[in-house]
């Protein structure tokens, strides 16, 4: 993050807060004047009793707020004269006006030291009540004598305890910052480990978790950690490269749990009566050669009797466009009784297609050309949903200047790669392939995919943009870069390619 601190920031010379400029000389020097009249700070005299009939009177020896003590060799009472001249001599130090009564005078000054004490110390500690009262006069206090030197003893101790309150504030921090940012290295460096697996058989939270035909095993590593099965991808990922023999992983929807041992996670995987039959669920953006191997599992139809009904496109009422079923059943989770026929099945998932177009406001004669585009941007857009809207617009802005979509995700689809979107320079070049948006113009001969009901919204109402490229940078987060030009979006490019190449587990997605 751009404002995120160094440590250059934390450890560096920081200006000092400015304090009151009363309750900083008091802090400073304390409230012993003794010292301005040249007697020992600490002499043993016994503090002479206050007047007992006006305590800030400036005649008054023993008067605390305006330290007019007595000169030391003088064992005399001061004349109103040297009282007077006491008062204001007081005063000049402080850049009081001499002129203000003295119980004014103190008082401001009181008022200002005992805010200062209340912030820092405390009026629990002083001991002193009338520390608590704005405008009140503070007699001196002691260590327990009513002595002065206990007030200069205090006032060190605040000069004192404020830095190390700083200091332990600022390395709690510091020590905050760097466990959020550097974990990792942390723990690495003190050898702590850091766990990366649950402990039992889960929570109780079911979740489904759907295998496709030809997923390996980062695939379903990835899978179980997105659906919150593991609690990492290598959890799963390196059990799996411990086993002796390779498991077999069937097409098909399991019902496992949230926050299972990788080791549990496995079992489940591996055991048939974990596999959904009472429940078809199709998640959007599957194709439609994974979501028939997922029905056949799912309710015991056998796949030749899926495929070949999936052909029957007149049956189906398809556009006359339409060069297959792809894209035209309804991603969602379908309640089955378990006597439905091929045909039953595909149809339940159809019609739910042309309701929810139809609910869209989609013309029957546009249905083609929207189920395109939403089935290209459901295969282009990740979990960040806004990024669907500005896909949209990315593809028909290009459109609209007649530059070619170029989309890998088309290219693949074309040639059969179905868990990728990567492709090679050849087959980018080669125009045999309809689905090839790098080497033919237009949309590609139909959809890609099966798309939701976000996507199909994204394809009717794209955002407003100039857009003209976009590429995800990281796979897991679906962090994408939207750009306007080649250099631009050649840089962002390049961050996939260092991203995918980062860890295995960032490769599953790529």
């Amino acid at each position: 993050m751009a404002d995120e601190p160094n440590w250059e920031d934390i450890f560096g010379e920081q200006p000092a807060e400015s304090a009151p400029k009363s309750a900083r000389e008091a802090a400073a020097h304390g409230t012993d004047r003794s010292a301005e009249s040249g007697q020992p700070a600490d002499s043993g005299t016994p503090a002479e009793p206050a007047n007992p009939v006006n305590p800030a009177d400036p005649a008054n020896p023993a008067n605390p707020v305006l330290g007019s003590t007595p000169p030391a060799a003088s064992g005399q009472p001061m004349t109103r004269r040297e009282a007077r001249a006491a008062q204001e001599a007081a005063a000049a130090r402080r850049g009081g006006d001499p002129h203000l009564p003295a119980v004014t005078q103190a008082a401001r000054e009181a008022d200002a030291f005992a805010t200062f004490e209340q912030l820092t110390a405390g009026t629990a500690e002083s001991g002193n009540d009338a520390a608590a009262v704005p405008g009140a006069t503070m007699p001196a206090q002691g260590d327990g004598d009513g002595g002065a030197p206990g007030r200069k003893k205090r006032r060190w101790g605040l000069i004192i305890g404020l830095p190390l309150l700083i200091i332990v504030l600022l390395g709690a921090g510091v020590a905050a910052y760097a466990w959020v940012n550097y974990e990792d290295k942390i723990r690495e460096v003190l050898g702590w480990e850091i766990p990366n697996d649950f402990e039992g058989s889960g929570n109780g939270e079911e979740v489904i978790v759907t295998v496709n035909s030809g997923d390996i095993g980062s695939d379903i590593a990835r899978s179980l950690n997105v659906a919150g099965v593991t609690m990492s991808f290598d959890a799963f990922y390196d059990l799996l490269l411990a086993q002796e023999s390779d498991p077999a992983f069937f097409p098909g929807n399991y019902s496992l749990q949230k926050e299972m041992s990788a080791q549990s996670a496995l079992d489940a995987l591996l055991d048939p009566e974990n596999i959904v039959t009472d429940r078809l669920l199709i998640t959007e953006g599957t194709t439609l050669p994974n979501a028939l191997e997922i029905i056949s599992e799912t309710t015991g139809i056998a796949l030749a009797d899926l495929q070949a009904a999936s052909e029957d496109l007149e049956h189906f009422g398809l556009p006359s466009e339409a060069v297959s079923l792809e894209g035209y059943l309804f991603p969602a989770t379908y309640e089955l009784d378990g006597n439905q026929d091929p045909y039953a099945v595909l149809d339940l998932m159809v019609n739910t297609m042309y309701e929810k177009l139809d609910a869209a406001g989609v013309a029957v004669e546009d249905r083609y050309r929207i189920l395109t585009m939403a089935a290209l941007v459901q295969r282009e857009a990740g979990p960040n949903t806004d990024d669907f809207y500005k896909i949209a617009r990315v593809f028909y802005n290009r459109l609209d200047q007649d530059m070619l979509l170029q989309s890998d995700a088309t290219v693949a689809y074309g040639t059969g790669n179905l868990h990728t979107v990567w492709t090679t320079d050849a087959e980018r070049a080669d125009a045999s392939n309809p689905y090839n948006t790098y080497a033919n113009p237009g949309l590609p001969v139909g959809p890609i995919g099966l798309p939701g009901e976000l996507a199909i919204d994204a394809a009717l109402n794209p955002a407003e943009g100039d857009w003209l490229f976009f590429v995800p940078i990281n796979l897991a987060t679906g962090e994408t870069v939207f750009t306007t030009n080649v250099d631009d979006h050649e840089a962002a490019a390049q961050q996939l390619r260092d991203w995918c190449a980062a860890s295995d587990e960032n490769g599953s997605y790529c």
